[in-house]
This record gives structure tokens, sequence and C-alpha cells, in this order.
């Protein structure tokens, strides 16, 4: 079956997330101490023995998640299972450019180390941002809404599912547009435990530090289908990649036009490979007839492949 791999992003994790793939696998184990050599970190360390708390910051967080979705990634070809294609939401997207070949594993955890200390450290420096979780409202009005309020500091950072964003921007106009998106009819609007205004123009800071460290580092075309959050479409080249995997910090992430078009590029099934079921969850709101399985324990991935 033609298969996409897709790994959740920040949000997903949890303590001791990828346990199972490390203690039953020796090339997991060798991936956490690529990772952790890349990282300058003990990733065993953070992701089997910190609390949630400490997981949650996200100069932990990223790097955390991209090694438990390759982990998973990796102990699904173990089990026989061959992508045709990857894509990733937000800090997600990392796992599946390796995936895909574009960049190297050592790479991936090189740079997303320093993705998540400078997206923290952005969001430190932004004076005060945040974002909301907007429920049961279509992106179109929300859009509206934000517009109709004359907010500047305020945009949508994630395009979730047709009844689901994420709005990002400074904390007066989030404050603004929650309480305006309450009265269009959004039947909840939640604040999101972050430390920033992320995929949004707020973080510029960390996309000029990040994009310098990016033009320094091979990329190559992509050798399994590749979807990129900054257009929802298919990525052609690595040039293509290079550009993306910058802007991404700055962009929003356009998930129901990337699952549009894996759908529409004749996919069997989709697999999330990686903490929780987030992804899972999003992709039957889409309404797409591919079907989506979470496997990112190994208790799942062994059920699924038998």
């Amino acid at each position: 079956m033609k298969t996409c791999f897709l790994f959740p992003g920040q949000g997903a994790q949890f303590p001791g997330m990828a346990k199972d793939f490390y203690e039953t696998s020796k090339a997991v184990r060798d991936l956490f101490q690529s990772a952790s050599d890349a990282a300058s970190m003990d990733l065993k360390k953070l992701l089997f023995e910190s609390d949630e708390e400490t997981l949650r910051q996200t100069k932990n967080t990223q790097i955390a998640m991209v090694t438990a979705g390759a982990a998973a990634a990796l102990s699904a070809k173990e089990h026989g299972i061959k992508p045709a294609g990857a894509a990733g939401f937000s800090v997600g997207e990392w796992p599946a450019l390796a995936e895909a070949g574009v960049i190297s594993l050592y790479d991936m955890f090189r740079l997303v180390a320093e993705r998540g200390r400078l997206m923290d450290e952005a969001g430190n420096h932004s004076g005060g941002s945040t974002m909301s979780a907007v429920l049961y409202l279509s992106p179109e009005k929300i859009e509206q809404v934000i517009r109709d309020a004359g907010l500047k500091q305020c945009w949508i950072a994630n395009y979730n599912s047709p009844v689901q964003c994420v709005i990002s921007g400074t904390e007066a106009d989030i404050a603004i547009a929650e309480e305006k998106l309450r009265q269009a009819g959004a039947r909840r609007v939640i604040r999101l435990k972050v430390s920033g205004a992320f995929h949004s123009p707020l973080m510029q800071e960390a996309y000029e530090a990040f994009k310098e460290l990016v033009e320094a580092t091979a990329f190559s075309d992509p050798k399994i289908s590749l979807y990129s959050n900054v257009t929802g479409k298919k990525v052609l080249s690595g040039a293509e990649a290079k550009r993306y995997a910058s802007l991404q910090i700055i962009s929003p992430v356009r998930w129901i036009d990337e699952e549009s078009n894996i759908t529409a590029d004749g996919f069997d099934q989709c697999l999330e490979t990686g903490p929780g079921n987030v992804l899972t969850g999003l992709w039957k709101a889409s309404g797409s007839p591919v079907s989506c399985i979470a496997t990112g324990t190994l208790d799942a991935l062994v059920s699924f492949s038998l």
C-alpha cells in the first residue's frame, strides 16, 4: 500500500514517549545517541526522565518531538512499512525532511535543537505574545473577524481543519480576537500554554538567525513525496525545501491544504509516526477517504502491522 508518514508537532509530547521503541530496538538506541551528539544534550534523559513542565519548554519540546518521531518512523520501517511520502506538522516537518532524504538525521537533530532555542528566545523578546485555539469556526470566518476588528498583530498560525484553527499574536490583540471570535460563534477559544507567537511575523528574530544556519546546510532533492507547511503543496527540489525550512517559522501551517494534496496524490493510507493522535484526529475531520492510523507506540504499531 502507498503510505505517507505524518509527524506530529509541539503539543503532543509526554514524558516517556518513544521509550518502548528505545527498549526494543538497537537501531532506535543508536538514533538516540546520534540525536544526543548532534543536539549536545542527553535525549534519553530528556524524553524518559523529564516532567511535563520541562518537556513543555520550547527549547526542549522541539528536539524531543523530532527524536520521538524519528524513532517511530524507524520502528515502522523495521516492521516492514516503507513510506512513499512524508509530511509533518510544524516542527514535525523536520523528521519528514529527513525521511525524504532531504537532510541527514544528524543535521536534522542539530538544526532543530537550535530552532527550539531561537524560537524560545524570540518569544521571550517579543514583549508578550501568545496563541489560542479556535474551535468550530471556519478559517474564512476567523480571517474575517480578525480583519473586521482591525487587528494588526494577530494572524492565523495553524490551518488545522475546516473547523479548527490556531491564532497567533500579541497578548493584547489575541485577547481582543478571542472575545470577537466568541461573539462570532466560536464554540471554544482556548489560550495555549506556549512561549511565543509561533508561525507569525513576531518570530522574525528567530527566522533571521535560523535562516543563516539552514543556508549553511546541505539540502538534497526529495527521494519520496514531501509536503510543505508553507505552501501546503509537494516540495519539488532541495532548494525549495531549504527556502521553506526557515520561512516556516514565520508562516502559517497550511495543514488543510497538505491533507488535500496527500489525498489527491493517491496514497492508500497515512500513519501518524510520533506521539499521540492529534494528526489522526485532524485527518478524520478533513473528510478524506484515505485512512490515517496512529502508530506512535510499539503496541499500536505491532497491531497495525499484523
